[in-house]
């Protein structure tokens, strides 16, 4: 009879005692896991939505029928999810069927679809760059024309030829005269005027008979198109201009102009109230040029995380593609997205994107559109935040202070050697 003995490996100085940390440690980072784990947030998800396998008789797709055509001969079955599904339902794979408009244009899809407008209103905003489009309309005014500082005016007397002459409205709105010296002339008309100068020379002339003629008029807006011109850099009547972070436009004549929040429309009838206090027979045409740039951020376990450019309508698992999608060991069933409102509150929510974007869902309901400025996080996994904790712990700190040279053998049954009877 053959007796056979048993020799486990030995351990001897740091390997012994690492063979003994490593499970306790790894045992310890499990539980933390766990333990940092928050509480269940209510979130947006397909287990939030009853399923509906099939459309309702009332929830049908548009009547319009389907035009087959040579380019794309084949109907298409898909799941519409407004029509296939009424509210508070979520619509599964089983809900397939014909859908009209799936490739309507053929091998026009690439083009794009007009769709629906993106806002029903457009509402300026900081950053917004526009032009403003200055045009002398050379429309008659409702009344007599009064006098600017700055015009030209030519003074005559049927009986004295000696006061004959050509005056400029001076700064102060007044001109000079012989005998009566400075007379007030801005902001009168010209009959007003007249009058005025025929009354003050009756006290020297019997019968003055004083005529005003105008030679040069309109004269604050020569020097409006003049500042207009030259701010512009190329000669026309268009100025350019920028929402300030304070929400106004700097413009000339009127000083500053309150654009934040404004409809073009709106902020167009603000601009001619505004000129019209000044001076008239100009029409300002604001034209939006640029919007103000959008952008939306995606952090955490993505590609490619960073900044990027809101230039169309955009979800969230559209930025998670900007982004370059998530990666190995990303929490999809709990993306958080951050969002700060008109008022510059802080809301946010979560959402459970794996039934989406594993395929296993046509209607998600957490397939929400991004706004400017959201933050958009896709954090790690359980798995993952155990991997990283043991690989701190392991690599850059049991290791890093203590270092190991030796090899650990664990092969448990190493050598089986017979004994004798």
């Amino acid at each position: 009879m053959h007796r056979t003995t048993l020799k486990l490996p030995k351990y001897r100085g740091l390997g012994r005692a690492t063979a003994v940390i490593a499970p306790i440690v790894l045992l310890v980072g499990i539980n933390l896991t766990r333990a940092v784990d928050s509480p269940p947030v209510p979130q947006i998800s397909a287990s939030n939505y009853r399923t509906l396998d099939v459309a309702g008789p009332q929830y049908s797709p548009p009547s319009r029928g389907i035009v087959p055509s040579p380019a794309a001969p084949n109907p298409i079955c898909a799941v519409d999810c407004a029509n296939h599904c009424p509210p508070g339902y979520e619509a599964t794979w089983k809900a397939l069927g014909a859908v009209w408009g799936f490739q309507e244009w053929a091998q026009g899809e690439y083009v794009g679809r007009a769709r629906l407008p993106h806002v029903p209103t457009y509402r300026l905003r900081v950053d917004d760059q526009m032009e403003f489009i200055y045009r002398v309309t050379r429309d008659k005014t409702p009344g007599p024309y009064r006098i600017n500082i700055g015009d030209e005016m030519q003074v005559e007397s049927a009986a004295e030829t000696e006061l004959q002459r050509t005056l400029v409205v001076l700064p102060d709105g007044t001109i000079t005269l012989p005998l009566i010296g400075s007379v007030s002339a801005a902001g009168l008309t010209v009959e007003q005027l007249r009058q005025s100068l025929d009354e003050k020379f009756k006290k020297y002339y019997n019968e003055p008979a004083i005529t005003v003629t105008p030679i040069k008029v309109d004269t604050q807006l020569e020097d409006l198109r003049f500042t207009v011109s030259g701010r512009s850099g190329f000669g026309g009547q268009v100025l350019p201009a920028r929402i300030t972070p304070e929400g106004t436009i700097q413009l000339p004549v009127v000083g500053s102009v309150p654009a934040q929040g404004l409809t073009i429309g709106e902020f167009r009838v603000e601009l001619a109230e505004r000129y019209d206090e000044h001076l008239e027979g100009m029409e300002v045409m604001p034209v939006l040029t640029q919007r103000a740039p959008r952008y939306v951020y995606v952090l955490g376990e993505v590609q490619q995380p960073g900044r990027y450019t809101l230039e169309a309508p955009t979800t969230v698992m559209q930025a998670i593609s900007m982004a370059g999608s998530w990666t190995i060991g990303a929490h999809i069933t709990q993306v958080v997205v951050f969002r700060r409102a008109d008022d510059w509150r802080l809301i946010a929510t979560t959402l459970d994107l794996r039934a989406a974007l594993l395929g296993r869902s046509p209607c998600p309901a957490a397939e929400i559109w991004v706004s400017d400025a959201d933050l958009v996080i896709v954090p790690k996994s359980k798995l993952l935040r155990g991997t990283n904790f043991i690989e701190l712990v392991f690599t850059k700190g049991l290791y890093g202070v203590i270092p190991f040279n030796g090899g650990v053998n664990y092969t448990v049954f190493r050598e089986l050697t017979p004994v004798g009877p």
